[in-house]
């Protein structure tokens, strides 16, 4: 077995891992073929290797009715080869405008992520078809680029954790014919021979016909995705670079130096900026209007563009990605440290400021009183909080977050701001926000 080509690939797409001292692995084990054929080579991999450790995670999505079946398979196979094991049950609710197999997937990289041991790298059996059928899907929905560059060998998930595709360069008649060579058994999943399901139909009719008719069709075809990967790691690069000279130090964006870009280099510009808060792009549509209405809107425009997980605004020249936050609710203050909904703490200091309130005022914190009116210290005359707000230049979604502190009806200090002219003080007290 060590001597068979799939060991020695397997070992050499690991080195790069050895070499940085990460000898801690966990098999994503469904039980499956790619993902039994895996777990034997790590585990002859660990006779060679002794400071290897290698672990298997089995998630029970409980969709198909053998999948305790199958758990149990797992568990004997880990059992046979002294490899440490571990089950994850997990529960799948319908949501809409997203696939089974999508929520499936990102339950399943959750559960993977929480077992695994700190530090090891999760190792995931997808092999060269599973790449191809990728693409073809990919292919078949309009995909761009980074798209139709399928599956990359490596991906880093939220948390930080790494996960590594080892056999994505192998093809699926390969990896079987190793298990069969050396007698490992493996369960088939009956879903995978359903062709309603389109991979499924991909898998049974359109790929083999290919490499039927044309010889060498799937390395020729992975050359090909990993070709689109590199090119897309180039773009990403330059892309680096603009995303760089385009933003500020709050990650807004600067229309004035987009409109200097040529319009697909807007285009992608705007993209890599929205990835930095979000994993769901905007339709090509939205991504239009996004930028139309950022160039051409007039300069006091309040332009605003609702997406699933935000808002695009608009202010001063840049656009903002901006977050739906927990409503603020109005509370008195009757000690000196306030938790708000949101998680900021309102802190009562000594210093210049306010003067004390008097024993017959109410101190309270209240939210979105834009019309109130207050004269600031140092400001000429009086006027609206919404007039003093445009003056200081606060964007308006975040008005409605700036605590307000009353003496009974009378605004006396905009935190973070400024206080009153008539209730200034020297030596008195002031409201901060932490």
């Amino acid at each position: 077995m060590q001597a068979s080509p799939i060991y020695q690939h397997v070992k050499q797409a690991l080195e790069h891992f050895f070499k940085h001292q990460q000898y801690n692995f966990t098999v994503a084990l469904s039980g499956g073929v790619d993902s039994v054929v895996l777990l034997h080579v790590m585990h002859l991999l660990k006779q060679e290797i002794p400071t290897l450790n290698v672990n298997a995670i089995y998630v029970n999505h409980g969709l198909s009715q053998y999948a305790n079946d199958w758990q149990r398979f797992c568990q004997n196979v880990c059992t046979e080869l002294n490899v440490p094991f571990n089950a994850a049950q997990v529960t799948i609710n319908p949501q809409a405008r997203t696939s089974l197999e999508a929520q499936a997937r990102e339950a399943r990289y959750k559960a993977l992520d929480g077992l695994s041991p700190v530090g090891s790298v999760i190792l995931l059996g997808q092999h060269l078809n599973d790449q191809i059928e990728t693409f073809l899907l990919r292919l078949k929905r309009g995909s761009g680029l980074k798209g139709l560059g399928a599956m990359q060998k490596l991906r880093k998930l939220p948390s930080g954790r790494i996960c590594y595709r080892p056999l994505l360069n192998i093809t699926r008649s390969d990896i079987e014919h190793f298990a069969t060579e050396f007698n490992i058994t493996h369960i088939t999943d009956d879903s995978n021979t359903d062709e309603r399901f389109d991979r499924n139909f991909l898998r049974a009719r359109v790929v083999p016909l290919l490499a039927k008719r044309f010889k060498g069709f799937e390395h020729c075809a992975g050359r090909s995705i990993e070709l689109l990967q590199q090119q897309q790691a180039l773009l990403d690069e330059y892309t680096e670079l603009d995303l760089k000279q385009s933003i500020n130090a709050q990650q807004a964006l600067s229309v004035s130096q987009i409109t200097t870009y040529s319009d697909v280099r807007i285009t992608n510009v705007v993209r890599a900026w929205l990835s930095l808060f979000t994993q769901v792009m905007p339709s090509q549509k939205q991504l239009l209007q996004i930028i139309n209405q950022a160039i051409n809107a007039q300069a006091d425009a309040q332009m605003q563009v609702d997406l699933s997980e935000g808002q695009i605004r608009r202010h001063q020249g840049f656009l903002y990605f901006v977050t739906p936050h927990t409503p603020l609710a109005d509370e008195a203050l009757t000690d000196n440290e306030l938790l708000l909904n949101d998680g900021r703490v309102l802190i009562k200091q000594q210093g210049k400021g306010l003067r004390a309130p008097l024993p017959n005022e109410q101190v309270t914190v209240r939210f979105n009183c834009n019309s109130v009116r207050i004269r600031p210290v140092n400001k000429p005359g009086s006027n609206t909080l919404k007039h003093w707000f445009k003056d200081a230049k606060v964007a308006p979604w975040l008005r409605g977050r700036v605590p307000l502190i009353f003496y009974n009806d009378e605004l006396v200090q905009v935190v973070g701001y400024f206080v009153s002219e008539k209730h200034k003080d020297e030596n008195g007290i002031f409201w901060e926000c932490k």
